[in-house]
C-alpha cells in the first residue's frame, strides 16, 4: 500500500488528472498495443461481445449488458477494474473519493482551502474502485443517492439546511469507481428516475438540497430480456442516458461451453488427481444444456445458465468422489451412470414451460440426457435404425442378439476394474467400439462403450432397468424381431 503524501508532493510527482473514462481509455488503449488479452476468462465473446465492449469504451459510453442467465454479464463487470490504474489519490478522509485537483465535496473544498498544497493525499486501490448492487424492489432513492442524516445534524450541532448533515448513498461514494447495478428492470420505475440527472447532468438531488456535484462514475447495468415483460422494465428516458447496450449469448459450440465450465467449476487439485473424466463425458455434460435450450419442455425466454454446467461437473465429480470413498479405492473413472447425480443441477437451473411441469422436473432432465447421449452417440456411430427386416443385418444385430441370452448389471459402486471388466464381457461391444472407435482414447472408448448402450435403449431397442444402486440391461421387452 502506498504511503500518505502531500497535495504539494502529488503535484511534483508529475501526477495528472483523469477522469474515470479517460483512464480507463488509456489503460484499455495500452493492453490492445501491448497484445494483452483486455477481458480475461471471457470464452466464446472474443469476435462478438469484447470487440463491443472495447468500442463502448472508447467512445466514454456507460453501458447496459442485456442477456440471459448466466452470460458472464457479471464477470465482465468485475473484469473492467483491471482497466483501472492501480492506484488514485483522493483528498484524505473524503467520503466520496474527492480528487485534489477537482474536489466536490464541502469537506474537501474546506480541507484544499484551509491547507493548500499541505492538504494530505491518501491512495485508494483499484480493488476498491469498484461497487456492485443489486436491484431489488426494496431499493430506495436514500440507498443509492443519499439522505438527511438527522443524527449527524445533532451530533455536529447543524441546522438541516448544512450540506454537511448529508449522508451520502452508493452511488456518490462510488466517485471516480466503476459501479455495477445488476438486474436493473427490477429497479422501481420512480427509483430509476433518480438516476436521469447523475447520467446526463452530474446534478443530487437528496431531500431539499440540489447539489451541483459533478460526479464522475462509469456506470454499467446489466439486464435480462426476460424481465421486461415479466417483473419490470428500463424506462425509455434512462435507457436513452446509457451510451451502448451490448448482447451477451451462450457458447456456441461445445469446446467453448467445456471450457467456461472447467475454468468456472470448484473441483479440488486432489479430486483432479484422483478422478479421471474422459473427455466424452465432459462433452456429454455439456450436451446436456445445448439440449435444454432446444427443449420444448424449456422456457427459452428464461435461458439456461451457463451454472447448470459448471454445478453438474462439481456434482458429477462428487458422484465419484463418493464411490472412492465407499469403494475404499485410490482412483476411479467418471461413467455415463454417474450423470445420474446431475439431475438435481438440471432441475434447479430450468424454468419449465407447462408441458414441462407436467411431465415432472426430474423426468425432463432425463429426457434431456438421453437427447444428449443420442447427440454425442449420433456423432461418433452409425444411426440405429427405427425398423429392420430380419433378413437385413445392421451394425447392431449381433449386438442386441447378445442380450437375448444375457443380462449385463452394472453399479455404481462398482471400481473400475470391475466395472469395465462386465462391458468387456459384451464381446459384441468391443467389437463394435474396435471398428467405429478405434480412434478414441482408452478412458473415451470404455466411455463409449456405455453410451452405445445407453442408445440403444433411447431407441427402444434394448430395456434398461434403474434403481439406486445399478442399472441393468437386457432385451426381455423388445420386439420378436431379435428374439430367437
Amino acid at each position: 500500500m502506498k504511503n500518505d503524501i502531500t497535495f504539494k508532493e502529488l503535484k511534483n510527482s508529475g501526477y495528472t488528472h483523469k477522469t474515470i473514462s479517460q483512464e480507463i481509455q488509456a489503460n484499455l488503449i495500452a493492453k490492445i498495443k501491448a497484445k494483452q488479452p483486455v477481458f480475461e476468462g471471457l470464452w466464446g465473446y472474443e469476435d462478438t461481445v469484447i470487440p463491443q465492449l472495447k468500442k463502448a469504451l472508447l467512445a466514454g459510453h456507460h453501458i447496459n449488458l442485456l442477456g440471459l442467465r448466466g452470460q458472464a454479464k457479471t464477470r465482465i463487470a468485475r473484469s473492467m477494474v483491471s482497466l483501472l490504474d492501480e492506484y488514485m489519490p483522493i483528498v484524505k478522509g473524503s467520503e466520496i473519493n474527492d480528487s485534489p485537483f477537482q474536489p466536490i465535496s464541502k469537506m474537501a473544498r474546506d480541507l484544499i482551502a484551509e491547507m493548500g498544497d499541505e492538504t494530505p493525499i491518501s491512495w485508494v486501490h483499484r480493488s476498491d474502485r469498484f461497487f456492485e448492487k443489486l436491484a431489488t424492489p426494496d431499493v430506495n432513492v436514500a440507498d443509492l443517492i443519499g439522505d438527511i442524516d438527522p443524527i449527524k445534524a445533532a451530533t455536529l450541532k447543524l441546522p438541516y439546511s448544512d450540506e454537511r448533515v448529508l449522508h451520502y448513498g452508493m452511488i456518490p461514494r462510488a466517485n471516480r469507481c466503476i459501479f455495477v447495478l445488476n438486474e436493473l428492470p427490477d429497479l422501481q420505475a420512480r427509483i430509476q428516475v433518480s438516476l436521469f440527472n447523475i447520467l446526463q447532468e452530474g446534478d443530487v438531488q437528496i431531500r431539499g438540497f440540489q447539489l451541483r456535484m459533478p460526479l464522475d462514475i462509469q456506470f454499467l447495468f446489466t439486464a435480462n430480456p426476460e424481465d421486461y415483460t415479466n417483473r419490470g422494465s428500463i424506462v425509455t428516458p434512462l435507457k436513452d442516458r446509457i451510451g451502448s447496450q451490448i448482447f451477451t449469448h451462450y457458447p456456441k459450440t461445445i469446446a467453448l461451453a467445456r471450457q467456461i465450465t472447467e475454468q468456472e467449476a470448484l473441483v479440488s487439485a486432489e479430486d483432479k488427481a484422483q478422478i479421471m473424466v474422459p473427455g466424452l463425458a465432459k462433452d456429454l455434460l455439456e450436451e446436456v444444456a445445448f439440449a435444454a435450450r432446444e427443449s420444448e419442455f424449456v422456457d427459452a425466454k428464461s435461458g439456461v445458465s451457463a451454472r447448470l454446467t459448471i454445478s453438474a461437473m462439481e456434482n458429477l465429480m462428487a458422484a465419484a468422489k463418493l464411490r472412492l470413498i465407499e469403494s475404499d479405492v485410490e482412483r476411479t473413472t467418471v461413467r455415463l451412470l454417474d450423470f445420474m447425480s446431475i439431475i438435481p443441477s438440471i432441475t434447479g437451473k430450468i424454468e419449465l414451460v407447462y408441458e414441462g411441469e407436467q411431465e415432472g422436473a426430474d423426468h425432463v432432465a432425463k429426457l434431456l440426457i438421453d437427447q444428449a447421449v443420442m447427440v454425442q452417440f449420433e456423432q461418433l456411430f452409425p444411426r440405429i435404425p427405427k425398423l429392420e427386416k430380419e433378413s437385413i443385418k445392421t451394425p447392431y444385430t449381433d449386438l442386441i442378439q447378445w442380450f437375448n441370452q444375457n443380462t449385463v448389471e452394472l453399479n455404481y459402486t462398482d471400481t473400475d476394474e470391475e466395472f469395465y471388466n462386465k462391458l468387456e464381457t459384451i464381446k459384441p461391444l468391443t467389437e463394435f467400439v474396435q471398428e467405429y472407435a478405434d480412434q478414441l482414447g482408452h478412458e473415451d472408448q470404455n466411455f463409449s462403450k456405455e453410451l452405445i448402450l445407453w442408445a440403444l435403449t433411447v431407441s427402444k431397442k434394448l430395456d434398461r432397468l434403474e434403481n439406486h444402486h445399478n442399472f441393468t440391461f437386457d432385451s426381455s421387452g423388445i420386439g420378436k424381431y431379435y428374439k430367437n
